[in-house]
């Protein structure tokens, strides 16, 4: 794709596993596809590996069951839910600073890919799961320790659910539902029936919110450190912008958004390593992307990876450069040059959760430690229905200060 929009230009098209396709890049194509008529484009070929693994999720499903299901659980993700998690995520990462801190004072390395898995796992099944966390967990660590996402893998996590509903008929046994996600999801009612989800549809949004809400952020967390280890100007800004922090302690949630630094640096690694790499959809009807005719059928390919790194769009857009994204700089560029999350109806729901992990965990590492990265091979992409690093990243922790004897 890269070669082909080098050579072509920003829109081209392709036969891609034998379907006509629309590549773009062009942001006024890509409002027309997930905004102004964004009914009718359907989620297109690349979301039939992930229906193998998740069913007819939210991630997955289409038309009116979407929408029903959308409105269902849109608000166990509204903003406002946010300040209740900020305990339970600052609890997960302090198990794993202590670790690293460890390591940094017997000058050893650890496994960032790895251990960055296992605590944003641990976080995503103790934000749904809560009391029960210590029931589902031993069943759920294939989605850390397996990287591979084939048929294999699909028909093992499948059979998880059942443990949802074991958890889901327990609760209601006992009467306790519980407040975490699990708990909203199964108090959740339709809008026009009144109706709950099934135990099989509950099954699958859970399953659906474990596998999205794990790999995404692990993923975006894992590059950047290795980035801010790349850039060690970035690296010390971000120092100084933390050093305000009095001790060990993290600001309330409403005190956040003051730390506007730390948020550049999530931003601009979003930039460059999207998890979310590719989106597809397919025309229902006929459509114009500009001067382009769309016949129905049609796949469109749109790869925020892509745009977000696009020449015309961006200054140096191979550069880390955090700066970029300071307040001021905001209206120099459109408004879909960045659309990690994606956009329109269909946008991630549980976006505001994961930027709320990603700055609370850089946050309390950032105060402390510094990474190195000494491994001889270059980092690769591994492009698969997120954007992982092919090998993973084993660095150096350091002390920022001398601890006093």
């Amino acid at each position: 794709m890269d070669q082909q929009f080098r050579q072509i230009g920003g829109t081209y098209q392709s036969s891609i596993y034998g379907v006509s396709a629309y590549v773009i890049s062009e942001p006024a194509h890509v409002e027309r596809v997930l905004l102004r008529n964004w009914q009718n484009y359907i989620k297109g070929q690349a979301i039939k590996r992930i229906a193998l693994l998740l069913g007819n999720g939210l991630m997955v499903s289409k038309g009116e069951f979407w929408k029903a299901q959308r409105r269902m659980i849109q608000p166990s993700f509204q903003r406002s839910t946010l300040p209740a998690l900020v305990e339970v995520i600052k609890s997960v990462n302090r198990q794993l600073l202590w670790k690293w801190v460890s390591a940094a004072r017997g000058q050893t390395t650890v496994n960032v890919t790895r251990d960055i898995s296992l605590m944003i796992l641990e976080i995503v099944l103790v934000t749904i799961f809560g009391e029960d966390y210590a029931t589902v967990a031993p069943h759920f660590n294939m989605v850390s320790d397996e990287s591979v996402r084939d048929l294999q893998f699909a028909t093992a996590f499948n059979a998880l659910r059942k443990v949802v509903v074991a958890v889901a008929s327990e609760r209601r046994r006992s009467g306790h539902i519980g407040t975490d996600y699990l708990g909203s999801l199964m108090q959740a009612r339709d809008r026009d029936s009144g109706e709950p989800m099934s135990d099989t549809q509950l099954a699958r949004e859970v399953m659906t919110l474990v596998v999205a809400g794990h790999e995404t952020t692990a993923s975006a967390l894992n590059w950047t450190w290795y980035l801010l280890s790349q850039n060690p100007q970035v690296e010390a800004k971000l120092a100084r912008e933390l050093d305000q922090l009095v001790g060990d302690a993290i600001p309330e949630f409403d005190e956040l958004p003051k730390f506007a630094y730390t948020r550049q640096v999530i931003e601009e690694s979003l930039r460059l390593y999207p998890p979310g790499w590719l989106m597809t959809r397919k025309a229902l009807s006929e459509d114009w992307l500009g001067e382009y005719y769309v016949p129905a059928g049609t796949e469109i390919y749109i790869s925020p990876y892509f745009i977000q790194r696009h020449p015309d769009l961006w200054e140096a857009p191979q550069r880390f450069d955090p700066d970029r994204f300071e307040q001021a700089r905001e209206r120099e560029r459109h408004p879909l040059a960045m659309l990690p999350f994606s956009v329109g109806p269909r946008n991630c729901i549980g976006e505001h959760l994961a930027r709320l992990e990603m700055q609370i965990h850089l946050m309390m590492f950032g105060q402390r430690l510094r990474l190195r990265y000494e491994q001889p091979q270059t980092p690769e992409c591994l492009a698969g229905v997120n954007l992982l690093s092919r090998h993973e990243f084993v660095m150096r922790p350091e002390l920022k200060r001398p601890e006093t004897p």
